[in-house]
């Protein structure tokens, strides 16, 4: 059969098959992007830096329409309270953020018996390779802006090791520096103090900046387009079906001519002027 298949035709129909079946596979891909689609545009709103303190509400639920709003807020940071969290990745490498406990300045204050004099708020304010490498947050007023994001979760069956927590989860840090705090956490683009951008992203040195820009919106699938996808790579699988099938019927009738071919080779010549007569045999018939 492949030396049917070799034929001049048959080379030139599977080059043809090849090229069918490229354009219904684009196809495929292109019906496979339009499957997905984000469920609401980012919301260009969030990056307009608004002030914390009428932003979120501390002691209550993190709603999540405040997720990835860029706000901007005046205080003091505490170097005592500043933990490092591990397991964190920055260009490919893996090191830790370095997270301080900020004073926000105007914040309500909570209540209860557990409740400290300020609110405070975690800063990630960025990115070490080793642990030795993290400095202390800068001292005095400093007004800090950055990315307001729900707190994490504590990471579960894990104890921290001294100076360090599992994740910016804000029921484990409140434990820890024995604080109220707003639920969420600031992942710092900016911290000015003194007339002066000290932050990671503007001062050069080990501690690197976070960059977390908005998190992309939940895709929705479109079940239509996700079935056209699948059937245009079915397409493609058919056009070649069709060539083996082609082929294959070509190789059919190539084996019957051969055949044909032999039997007439094979067939007794006949005699001109002769006629064949029928064989029979003499019977003898009872009386």
């Amino acid at each position: 059969m492949w030396k049917t298949a070799l034929k001049p035709r048959w080379i030139a129909g599977f080059i043809f098959a090849i090229a069918v079946s490229g354009v219904f596979v684009l196809l495929s891909q292109w019906q496979f992007g339009r499957s997905t689609s984000p469920e609401m545009p980012v919301n260009p709103d969030t990056e307009k830096v608004q002030p914390l303190t009428d932003t979120l509400q501390p002691g209550g639920f993190f709603p999540g329409s405040d997720a990835d709003q860029m706000v901007s807020a005046t205080g003091t940071y505490d170097p005592a309270k500043q933990v490092l969290v591990p397991g964190r990745l920055h260009d490919g490498k893996t090191g830790y953020w370095v997270v301080s406990a900020f004073a926000v300045d105007g914040a309500p204050t909570l209540t209860g018996s557990a409740a400290s004099p300020r609110t405070w708020i975690p800063v990630a304010r960025g990115w070490v390779a080793d642990a030795a490498e993290a400095t202390a947050p800068p001292s005095g007023a400093v007004q800090v802006t950055g990315r307001l994001l729900p707190s994490e979760a504590p990471v579960a069956g894990k104890a921290a090791n001294p100076g360090e927590a599992t994740a910016v989860s804000v029921a484990e840090l409140i434990n820890d520096w024995e604080i109220s705090s707003y639920q969420g956490f600031v992942a710092a683009t900016a911290e000015v103090a003194g007339g002066a951008d000290v932050s990671a992203a503007a001062v050069p040195g080990n501690l690197l900046p976070l960059e977390i820009g908005p998190q992309p919106p939940a895709q929705q699938i479109n079940w239509l387009n996700l079935f056209y996808s699948l059937e245009w790579v079915v397409f493609a699988g058919f056009a070649f079906f069709i060539w083996w099938r082609l082929v294959k019927d070509d190789y059919h009738r190539d084996l019957e001519d051969a055949l044909d071919g032999h039997a007439e080779a094979h067939e007794p010549e006949q005699q001109p002027g002769t006629t064949r007569q029928p064989e029979h045999t003499d019977q003898k018939v009872q009386p």
